[in-house]
Order: C-alpha cells, then structure tokens, then sequence
C-alpha cells in the first residue's frame, strides 16, 4: 500500500519541526553499539551501507531512514525504540 511506504520512508527528521533538528540527537545508535561493544565499521559491513554514512548517523550530521531504523535495530538485536531518542516535548505523546 502507498501510504504505508510513504510512511516507513520517512526519516527521523521528517517528526521534528526544523528548528528543533539540529540541537536534537535523535538516534541512539552511538550509545547502543558501545554497550554491545560494536563498531560503525561493523554495523556498516552487515547493512551493506558506507562506514561514512553509518559516522553520520552515530554523529547526528544526518538520520537513518525508518526502514533502515528497523534494520539497524534487527542487526543490533534491539527494539526499534531503543534507537530513538524522543525530545522531552514529544515523550509525553508517546
């Protein structure tokens, strides 16, 4: 279904009004492969995806998708919320 997809590729970015994106880390994928012990290179090699733009992600210059949420968590063994950093404004919706 088309709103489904539309949906799913959505990123991060997309939930936040602009002037919030760039004071707010919204990943936790630095924090969630340094207590598995992991790299980015690693995390890098089983998403068949650039070490660079896995350095993005973890330095919050840029976000992963949703559906490459959902691999990343799927990789790391986690729940996707685990991934997500929600802003204190929006904790109360979710």
């Amino acid at each position: 279904d088309t709103a489904t997809t539309e949906i799913y590729t959505l990123s991060l970015h997309d939930a936040l009004p602009i002037w919030q994106m760039e004071t707010t880390n919204l990943n936790r994928i630095k924090v969630i492969l340094a207590e598995k012990k992991l790299q980015n290179k690693w995390l890098a090699e089983q998403l068949d995806r650039d070490q660079a733009t896995v350095s993005k992600w973890v330095t919050y210059s840029s976000q992963p998708s949703l559906n490459m949420l959902i691999k990343i968590a799927k990789v790391l063994e986690v729940d996707i919320k685990d991934l997500i950093r929600l802003p204190n404004n929006l904790k109360k919706i979710f």
